[in-house]
């Protein structure tokens, strides 16, 4: 068992194939199922396009650079294999969130499930940072929108 993530690869792959019919780990990861079964009463499957699966790679590659000497490139593998990783991971962190508020019997996945879903799957280092993130972008929000029931000025 891997103690970073609190999750043996064993209980991640079960969490995938619980949570999402469309992971990496499917016979053909483009295709997920339709709402409607088909006519012999099996999932109908329809095609996922990749920039519906995937954060944009020009956005990946540009935060990539960020954070290297100005020379640096970077190959093409490594920006799709990132690309893949990270928007796995939004993947698994969402997917754990949504089922806390599925049990919760609520529909809106806000920033404190996240956080929750975070800590729960062995991500401690990030929340507290997150948290301090997440109050001063709510501060500064609150800022911005007009209170309901009172006209502008």
């Amino acid at each position: 068992m891997n103690p970073q993530y609190n999750l043996s690869p064993q209980q991640y792959q079960q969490h995938l194939q619980n949570t999402q019919p469309y992971a990496t780990t499917s016979p053909n990861p483009s295709y997920l199922p339709s709402t409607a079964p088909g006519k012999d009463g099996m999932e109908e499957y329809e095609e996922i396009r990749e920039q519906d699966r995937f954060l944009p790679i020009a956005n990946i590659a540009r935060i990539m650079k960020n954070t290297l000497p100005e020379n640096a490139k970077i190959a093409k593998d490594a920006k799709e294999t990132v690309q893949e990783c990270v928007s796995e991971f939004i993947s698994f962190i969402t997917s754990e969130a949504s089922d806390k508020c599925m049990h919760e019997k609520r529909k809106t996945i806000n920033g404190d499930d996240l956080l929750w879903a975070m800590s729960t799957l062995g991500f401690d280092k990030y929340v507290e940072p997150l948290k301090v993130y997440l109050a001063k972008y709510r501060e500064a929000v609150k800022g911005e929108k007009p209170e309901k029931g009172k006209e502008d000025e």
